[in-house]
């Protein structure tokens, strides 16, 4: 009798035991929990130390509500102009609903894939290649916002989607190789094109420039040289002068200023032709003397008429 009722005792505490720790449920930061009572949801377990009506509430669904990361898997898509890539993507989502996630939806990963998936091949389909590789930043943006808005119904908050990589057939790859390095090529004989150019430019510049100094030293010189012979002239006009009014008042040496003058003239024309080689002077060298001789008085006069006469003491 006593050892039934120590059996008993052990019965009921181990009882009492196991219903205190089914009523008690710690649950984890970044997790949610559902509670059930007759397979039907009743509420949700926050994180942290929770209480429960034990045999009556069971969980349903462990929900992690954190940040999560979806890998889509690597398939094949046929672009607008009929070229075919193969896609690699990630999706990152969060559950903000937990009741939704849980209840919603089946498989919430599965069906998250078969979206994500889906709408890769609508957008890539309804791009041309080249687009395809070089416009990554609106792909990514148009996947984010039809598979948040079809993922919204779920509780679900879709908050990134990256292509990460897009491998054309090896053929295409040739190909767009080999049209980059035509167009290189190409840049390359503008470049060459457009440097001859500008050196063609700036050769005819610095002839034109040299032809403008040139003219303008010509037509320094011819100006020079017109205000020398003008010169000349003037002095020339004024000896002339002089001697006339010399040979007007009689005087012998303006005669021979002018016989001396011409002579000079006809010897020094006849010394620089290229074709004399010996001159012969039959003259008389005292004749020569006598009127530079003549030309010295009649300058020496000028000069005396030319002072001023002093003023009487």
């Amino acid at each position: 009798m006593l050892v039934s009722m120590n059996i008993a005792v052990i019965v009921f505490v181990l009882l009492g035991l196991t219903t205190i720790y089914a009523g008690w449920k710690s649950v984890p930061q970044g997790q949610e929990w559902t509670v059930e009572r007759w397979g039907r949801f009743t509420r949700l377990l926050k994180p942290g130390f929770n209480v429960v009506i034990p045999y009556i509430d069971h969980i349903g669904k462990k929900v992690i509500v954190m940040e999560q990361v979806l890998d889509i898997e690597p398939q094949e898509v046929i672009s607008a102009d009929n070229a075919t890539v193969e896609t690699d993507a990630v999706c990152f989502f969060q559950i903000i609903d937990t009741v939704k996630a849980s209840y919603e939806v089946n498989n919430l990963a599965k069906a998250m894939q078969d979206l994500v998936t889906t709408n890769i091949r609508a957008v890539l389909g309804s791009m041309e290649l080249d687009s395809i590789l070089s416009k990554r930043d609106v792909i990514n943006s148009q996947l984010l916002s039809k598979v948040d808005v079809a993922t919204s119904p779920w509780g679900v908050k879709v908050t990134r989607i990256e292509i990460r990589d897009i491998s054309p057939p090896q053929d295409l790859v040739d190909a767009m190789a080999n049209q980059m390095k035509a167009e290189r090529n190409k840049r390359a004989e503008i470049l060459r094109a457009e440097g001859e150019r500008e050196a063609d430019i700036k050769t005819a510049q610095g002839a034109k420039e040299a032809e403008i100094l040139r003219a303008e030293g010509k037509k320094q010189a011819a100006i020079l040289e017109a205000e020398a012979r003008e010169r000349q002239a003037q002095a020339e006009a004024k000896a002339t002068y002089m001697v006339s009014e010399a040979i007007a008042k009689g005087d012998i040496n303006a005669v021979n200023y002018f016989i001396a003058q011409k002579y000079v003239d006809a010897l020094g024309k006849l010394a620089s032709s290229e074709n004399s080689k010996v001159v012969l002077m039959p003259l008389e060298a005292s004749d020569i003397i006598g009127s530079l001789a003549g030309i010295k008085e009649l300058i020496d006069s000028a000069k005396t008429k030319s002072k001023p006469e002093p003023e009487p003491d």
